[in-house]
Protein backbone atom coordinates (compact mmCIF):
# COMPACT_ATOMS: atom_id res chain seq x y z
CA UNK A 1 0.00 0.00 0.00
CA UNK A 2 1.23 3.68 -0.82
CA UNK A 3 1.71 6.02 2.11
CA UNK A 4 1.98 9.05 -0.84
CA UNK A 5 -0.94 11.15 -0.22
CA UNK A 6 -4.16 10.80 -1.89
CA UNK A 7 -5.64 13.28 -4.55
CA UNK A 8 -9.40 12.94 -5.14
CA UNK A 9 -10.51 15.73 -7.60
CA UNK A 10 -14.18 16.42 -8.97
CA UNK A 11 -13.96 16.96 -12.84
CA UNK A 12 -16.81 19.28 -13.29
CA UNK A 13 -16.48 22.50 -11.68
CA UNK A 14 -12.81 21.41 -10.64
CA UNK A 15 -10.77 20.14 -14.00
CA UNK A 16 -13.27 21.27 -16.42
CA UNK A 17 -16.45 23.62 -17.26
CA UNK A 18 -19.43 22.38 -15.96
CA UNK A 19 -22.50 21.12 -18.13
CA UNK A 20 -24.73 23.30 -16.58
CA UNK A 21 -25.19 26.63 -16.90
CA UNK A 22 -22.99 26.85 -20.39
CA UNK A 23 -24.61 23.95 -22.18
CA UNK A 24 -27.97 24.89 -21.11
CA UNK A 25 -27.24 28.59 -22.14
CA UNK A 26 -25.43 28.12 -25.64
CA UNK A 27 -28.51 25.90 -26.32
CA UNK A 28 -30.96 28.09 -25.45
CA UNK A 29 -29.96 30.87 -27.86
CA UNK A 30 -29.09 28.28 -30.11
CA UNK A 31 -32.77 26.91 -30.30
CA UNK A 32 -34.82 30.60 -28.82
CA UNK A 33 -35.87 28.31 -25.60
CA UNK A 34 -35.83 30.01 -22.07
CA UNK A 35 -32.47 28.85 -20.19
CA UNK A 36 -35.03 28.19 -16.89
CA UNK A 37 -37.22 25.79 -19.40
CA UNK A 38 -34.36 23.52 -20.32
CA UNK A 39 -32.47 23.98 -16.80
CA UNK A 40 -35.60 23.13 -15.10
CA UNK A 41 -37.05 20.18 -17.12
CA UNK A 42 -33.93 18.45 -17.19
CA UNK A 43 -33.54 18.35 -13.82
CA UNK A 44 -36.71 17.31 -12.58
CA UNK A 45 -36.86 14.75 -15.71
CA UNK A 46 -33.76 12.74 -16.30
CA UNK A 47 -30.83 14.20 -14.42
CA UNK A 48 -30.65 11.54 -11.20
CA UNK A 49 -31.13 9.03 -14.07
CA UNK A 50 -28.50 10.09 -16.54
CA UNK A 51 -25.74 10.98 -14.06
CA UNK A 52 -26.40 7.28 -12.16
CA UNK A 53 -25.98 5.69 -15.51
CA UNK A 54 -29.59 3.87 -15.41
CA UNK A 55 -30.50 5.15 -19.10
CA UNK A 56 -27.76 6.18 -21.54
CA UNK A 57 -26.36 8.51 -23.43
CA UNK A 58 -28.95 7.94 -26.39
CA UNK A 59 -31.62 7.81 -24.15
CA UNK A 60 -30.72 11.82 -23.05
CA UNK A 61 -30.24 13.05 -26.79
CA UNK A 62 -34.04 11.46 -27.40
CA UNK A 63 -35.23 13.00 -24.78
CA UNK A 64 -34.07 16.22 -25.60
CA UNK A 65 -35.48 15.90 -29.08
CA UNK A 66 -38.73 14.85 -27.73
CA UNK A 67 -39.13 17.89 -24.92
CA UNK A 68 -37.76 20.27 -27.87
CA UNK A 69 -38.64 19.47 -30.84
CA UNK A 70 -36.48 22.09 -32.54
CA UNK A 71 -33.38 21.22 -31.58
CA UNK A 72 -31.13 19.23 -33.72
CA UNK A 73 -29.16 16.55 -32.04
CA UNK A 74 -25.90 16.88 -34.06
CA UNK A 75 -25.84 20.96 -33.59
CA UNK A 76 -27.14 19.97 -29.68
CA UNK A 77 -24.07 17.24 -29.48
CA UNK A 78 -21.58 20.22 -30.94
CA UNK A 79 -22.59 22.30 -28.17
CA UNK A 80 -21.93 20.03 -25.15
CA UNK A 81 -18.47 19.32 -26.65
CA UNK A 82 -17.66 22.61 -27.01
CA UNK A 83 -18.95 23.71 -23.56
CA UNK A 84 -16.55 21.69 -21.32
CA UNK A 85 -13.28 23.21 -21.50
CA UNK A 86 -10.39 22.52 -19.12
CA UNK A 87 -10.11 24.83 -16.42
CA UNK A 88 -6.66 26.13 -14.98
CA UNK A 89 -6.57 23.22 -12.72
CA UNK A 90 -5.91 21.35 -15.05
CA UNK A 91 -2.75 22.31 -15.75
CA UNK A 92 -1.50 21.46 -12.39
CA UNK A 93 -1.85 17.80 -12.36
CA UNK A 94 1.65 17.36 -13.61
CA UNK A 95 2.90 19.02 -10.78
CA UNK A 96 0.22 17.50 -7.81
CA UNK A 97 1.00 14.16 -9.29
CA UNK A 98 4.52 14.59 -8.20
CA UNK A 99 3.82 14.80 -4.24
CA UNK A 100 0.26 12.41 -4.33
CA UNK A 101 -1.92 9.72 -6.16
CA UNK A 102 -4.24 11.94 -8.41
CA UNK A 103 -7.77 10.32 -8.40
CA UNK A 104 -11.19 11.40 -10.16
CA UNK A 105 -14.59 11.37 -8.81
CA UNK A 106 -17.16 12.65 -10.69
CA UNK A 107 -20.93 13.45 -11.36
CA UNK A 108 -20.73 12.50 -15.13
CA UNK A 109 -21.31 10.89 -18.38
CA UNK A 110 -17.45 9.05 -19.46
CA UNK A 111 -18.52 9.40 -22.83
CA UNK A 112 -18.82 12.79 -22.42
CA UNK A 113 -15.27 13.39 -20.61
CA UNK A 114 -12.92 11.30 -23.35
CA UNK A 115 -11.72 13.98 -25.04
CA UNK A 116 -11.70 16.75 -22.68
CA UNK A 117 -9.26 13.84 -20.16
CA UNK A 118 -7.35 12.36 -22.76
CA UNK A 119 -4.13 14.75 -21.79
CA UNK A 120 -4.62 14.31 -17.84
CA UNK A 121 -4.85 10.39 -18.18
CA UNK A 122 -1.11 9.72 -17.38
CA UNK A 123 -1.32 11.99 -14.07
CA UNK A 124 -4.64 9.70 -13.28
CA UNK A 125 -4.52 6.55 -11.11
CA UNK A 126 -8.04 5.82 -10.93
CA UNK A 127 -11.48 7.37 -11.98
CA UNK A 128 -14.96 6.80 -10.86
CA UNK A 129 -17.37 8.10 -12.48
CA UNK A 130 -21.03 8.44 -11.81
CA UNK A 131 -22.38 7.12 -15.09
CA UNK A 132 -20.06 4.09 -14.96
CA UNK A 133 -21.17 2.89 -11.29
CA UNK A 134 -24.59 3.55 -10.59
CA UNK A 135 -24.60 6.13 -7.82
CA UNK A 136 -24.11 10.28 -7.54
CA UNK A 137 -22.60 12.26 -5.66
CA UNK A 138 -23.42 13.14 -2.25
CA UNK A 139 -24.20 8.84 -1.96
CA UNK A 140 -21.66 7.72 0.73
CA UNK A 141 -22.13 4.69 -1.65
CA UNK A 142 -19.62 6.28 -4.74
CA UNK A 143 -17.35 7.72 -2.30
CA UNK A 144 -16.73 4.09 -0.59
CA UNK A 145 -16.41 3.00 -4.46
CA UNK A 146 -13.21 5.67 -4.80
CA UNK A 147 -12.01 5.12 -1.54
CA UNK A 148 -11.36 1.18 -2.50
CA UNK A 149 -9.28 2.46 -5.46
CA UNK A 150 -7.06 4.38 -3.72
CA UNK A 151 -4.96 1.91 -2.19
CA UNK A 152 -3.11 4.14 0.55
CA UNK A 153 -2.64 4.28 3.76
CA UNK A 154 -1.48 7.93 3.69
CA UNK A 155 -3.65 11.31 3.89
CA UNK A 156 -6.82 11.67 1.39
CA UNK A 157 -7.78 15.66 0.09
CA UNK A 158 -10.83 15.27 -1.81
CA UNK A 159 -11.57 18.62 -3.81
CA UNK A 160 -15.03 19.65 -4.76
CA UNK A 161 -16.80 22.87 -6.34
CA UNK A 162 -20.15 21.74 -4.49
CA UNK A 163 -20.31 21.92 -0.67
CA UNK A 164 -22.96 19.22 -0.26
CA UNK A 165 -20.58 17.02 -1.63
CA UNK A 166 -17.59 17.75 1.05
CA UNK A 167 -19.84 15.66 3.69
CA UNK A 168 -19.84 12.20 3.05
CA UNK A 169 -15.82 12.52 2.25
CA UNK A 170 -15.45 14.01 5.77
CA UNK A 171 -17.18 10.88 6.99
CA UNK A 172 -14.79 8.71 5.53
CA UNK A 173 -11.85 10.92 7.18
CA UNK A 174 -10.66 12.45 3.64
CA UNK A 175 -9.81 16.09 4.29
CA UNK A 176 -11.72 18.21 1.97
CA UNK A 177 -11.24 21.91 -0.09
CA UNK A 178 -14.02 23.72 -2.13
CA UNK A 179 -13.24 24.61 -5.68
CA UNK A 180 -14.58 28.11 -5.63
CA UNK A 181 -15.03 29.49 -8.87
CA UNK A 182 -12.18 32.20 -9.28
CA UNK A 183 -9.92 29.27 -8.63
CA UNK A 184 -8.03 30.03 -5.52
CA UNK A 185 -8.18 27.01 -4.28
CA UNK A 186 -5.51 25.64 -6.71
CA UNK A 187 -3.01 27.66 -4.43
CA UNK A 188 -4.23 25.54 -1.36
CA UNK A 189 -3.94 22.51 -2.51
CA UNK A 190 -0.18 21.10 -1.99
CA UNK A 191 0.03 23.20 1.22
CA UNK A 192 -2.72 20.79 2.68
CA UNK A 193 -1.55 17.91 0.99
CA UNK A 194 1.74 18.49 3.02
CA UNK A 195 -0.58 19.60 6.02
CA UNK A 196 -2.36 16.47 6.14
CA UNK A 197 1.07 14.78 5.48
Amino acid sequence: MSSRPQLVLDIAGVLVTNMSPGFWRELSVYADIPYESLVTRFKYDIRERLWSGSIGEGDFWRWLRTEFPSIDQNDAHDILQSSLRPLPAMEHLSDWCQVADIHLLSNHRTEWLVSTLIAARKYIKSATISSDVGFCKPDPRIYELAAAKLNAVGAVLFVDDQEKNLTPASNLGWGTLLADETGEWIGKVRPLIHHRV
